[in-house]
């Protein structure tokens, strides 16, 4: 799997087109996370090519096609689809990929790696979508695109005795249907949960559980992870880069405990009230995240839902992705493992 280095990533300064022009362009830089997005004063983003985007390819031993799928051209609407080479029906994880709501892809090579080996591992069918980014679009434009990559999936499942997507989803246990992602898209997983369970309005899908990998949520008052728990350099994720993230993809004039952050938040969706699925959450020991999400996991278990919490010790956030610590390696098996227990209960 490949390695991303954070720490040349969040050092670098090499971007798009020369930085005193972009400036003269486009006026002085009013958010910056070194190396991932810089935005300027009169709206231009700059995201410089850190992350390599790979093509729908995968190694021969996986057993698995992929390809490459435009669900909206005038959207941007794509995912990336992984079917394993077997008979049978299988399940369907529907993913979202994380970058803090302003970066990432289904192609950046990370995510096409990490995101193959599960689904050849866990003998699921996984369609890898790619959502537009904050800040030109601002949330909820996130959870909208992932609610309609899951009525997107519903309109092929009635349409199936025509239909050029026959090639996947005849491979699909439509039964169950899976909803996960990791970060952001952890969060945009646990939204778009709540609107399928609120609208009612998938069948013939059914939706059978949700996963959500060191899920990105955040709040006005800091925790004690968020505020003591030291990072390293090469660290995905630091208070500062999430505040960033926060004020580029949250609706202009909000703070952090708008809802859409903090699910705990005072005026937010009581949790009581939601109809989801058993959840799965996986936590990270070095993650500055953990405590948010075991307060979250809490939450919920004292709103009568079903939530399985899995720790990974030794590792911080997004370990399984860019593979920056001694166990990553370790403890992605151990991720991967459990996903697919939770799938094939």
């Amino acid at each position: 799997m490949a390695n991303i280095s954070m720490e040349s990533r969040m050092n670098t300064h090499s971007g798009i087109g020369n930085g005193k022009k972009d400036q003269h362009q486009h006026g002085a830089v009013i958010e910056e996370i070194e190396g991932l997005i810089k935005v300027y004063k009169d709206g231009y983003v700059e995201r410089p090519p850190i992350v390599p985007n790979v093509a729908a390819t995968v190694a021969q031993e996986l057993n698995l096609l992929c390809k490459d799928v435009i669900m909206d051209n005038f959207s941007n609407l794509w995912a990336r689809f992984y079917v394993p080479k077997c008979q049978g029906k299988l399940p369907l994880l529907i993913y979202f990929h994380g970058g803090g709501f302003c970066v990432g892809s289904p192609s950046w090579i990370c995510y096409h790696d990490f995101i193959s080996k599960l689904a050849s591992a866990s003998g699921c069918v996984i369609m890898s979508v790619n959502y537009r980014l904050a800040p030109e679009h601002r949330l909820p434009t996130a959870f909208d695109d992932g609610f309609s990559s899951v009525m997107w999936v519903k309109q092929q499942a009635v349409m199936r005795s025509n239909n050029d997507q026959r090639w996947w989803l005849n491979s699909c246990n439509l039964s169950k249907v899976f909803i996960g992602g990791d970060s952001a898209g952890a969060n945009i997983a646990h939204n778009v949960a709540k609107r399928i369970g609120a609208s009612g309005l998938i069948n013939p899908l059914t939706l059978r559980g949700i996963i959500l990998v060191q899920p990105f949520f955040g709040g006005e008052q800091r925790t004690y992870s968020e505020k003591y728990l030291a990072q390293p350099p090469n660290s995905a994720l630091s208070l500062t880069v999430s505040d960033v993230f926060w004020r580029l993809s949250l609706p202009t004039g909000s703070n952090r405990d708008h809802q859409w952050c903090n699910p705990l938040a005072k005026g937010a969706t009581r949790l009581e009230d939601l109809r989801i699925p058993p959840v799965m959450v996986c936590v990270s020991e070095m993650d500055i995240l953990k405590d948010r999400s075991l307060e979250f996991c809490n939450a919920m278990r004292r709103a009568g839902k079903s939530v399985e919490q899995v720790m990974f010790m030794g590792v911080g956030h997004a370990f399984q992705i860019l593979h920056n610590y001694q166990l990553s390696q370790t403890r992605t098996g151990e991720m991967v493992s459990r996903i697919k227990a939770f799938i094939n209960k």
